[in-house]
């Protein structure tokens, strides 16, 4: 169903949403009728707060990413330990959650949790794909904007892991100096 000519979506949603994603990534050349054509490809969901809106190993429903119209969500992935996960960003309007699924169906690597009430824009696969096939061009642009966020969220994740690794290092230089310390007073 189109964004255009859902009872949720009134033109004013519409033209909000279209300015949303031009915003988002300016520089992949969005203008408002390319942002317009992808908004009318999008579903529009509403999520209420406290709401998971995509689970992390979920993988059943991965084929659509969605862009956030109003409201906030907290994305977050877990540690390996029960009960302890790791809020990687909290994401609000002009920001897109599920974008790897959109791309390659494979289980979602978050858990996204609203955190207010969401108006949120979907763009299913079936739908990208529709437009890659009928407006080439926007859907090229609209891969490139996904492509950057994603090099960007990586390049923040390689950034989180120098700083991990270099705090590992100097405590296990901190425990290995501790370590001597011990040797040499059990010795005594």
């Amino acid at each position: 169903m189109p964004f255009a000519d859902s009872p949720v979506a009134t033109p004013d949603l519409r033209a909000h949403a279209a300015r949303l994603l031009m915003a988002a990534a300016p520089w992949a050349q969005l203008g408002a009728e390319d942002a317009l054509t992808l908004i009318d490809a999008m579903r529009p969901v509403f999520a209420p707060s406290g709401s998971i809106v995509m689970e992390e190993g979920d993988a059943i429903e991965t084929d659509y990413m969605a862009l956030v119209l109003e409201g906030e969500v907290r994305a977050e992935s877990s540690t390996g330990v029960a009960g302890e996960e790791v809020v990687i960003s909290i994401i609000g309007p002009g920001g897109l959650i599920g974008e790897m699924g959109v791309i390659d169906g494979a289980p979602r690597s978050a858990t996204c949790t609203a955190l207010t009430d969401l108006k949120l824009a979907t763009l299913s696969r079936h739908a990208l794909m529709g437009l890659i096939d009928k407006q080439p061009m926007v859907a090229a642009r609209l891969l490139m904007a996904i492509s950057a966020g994603l090099s960007e969220r990586l390049r923040e994740s390689n950034r989180r892991l120098r700083t991990l690794s270099q705090v590992t290092r100097a405590l296990q230089r901190e425990l290995n100096a501790t370590h001597a310390v011990n040797q040499r007073l059990l010795s005594q």
